[in-house]
């Protein structure tokens, strides 16, 4: 949910030019099928320890742990460092190398 929210400011305020506000409503809308992880005590619990293990920022480490909890294997992001590996969670920048 972290990161939708993330796509609706960015592409509403952000982004020059960016979407009609109905527009990004629309696309996260869309997106919700694929069905978010909700951020609820056990995931804050989760990132609190990741945060502290791995030295991440707390936003980047609730993403990790909503990918944990989503039993994801990989996690696309450029704000981490690529190719490398989090609690068995490998990350890979997407502007760096093809999707797996």
């Amino acid at each position: 949910m972290q990161v939708l929210q993330e796509l609706y400011v960015t592409t509403t305020r952000k982004l020059r030019p960016g979407l009609t506000s109905e527009a990004a409503r629309a696309d996260v809308r869309d997106l919700l099928a694929w069905r978010p992880v909700s951020i609820g005590p056990l995931l804050l619990e989760s990132a609190w320890s990741i945060e502290e293990r791995f030295g991440l920022s707390f936003w980047d480490a609730l993403i990790v742990a909503a990918a944990r909890s989503a039993s994801c294997d990989v996690l696309l992001t450029e704000d981490l460092q690529h190719e490398s590996e989090i609690d068995g969670l490998r990350v890979l920048d997407p502007f760096r190398t093809p999707v797996p």
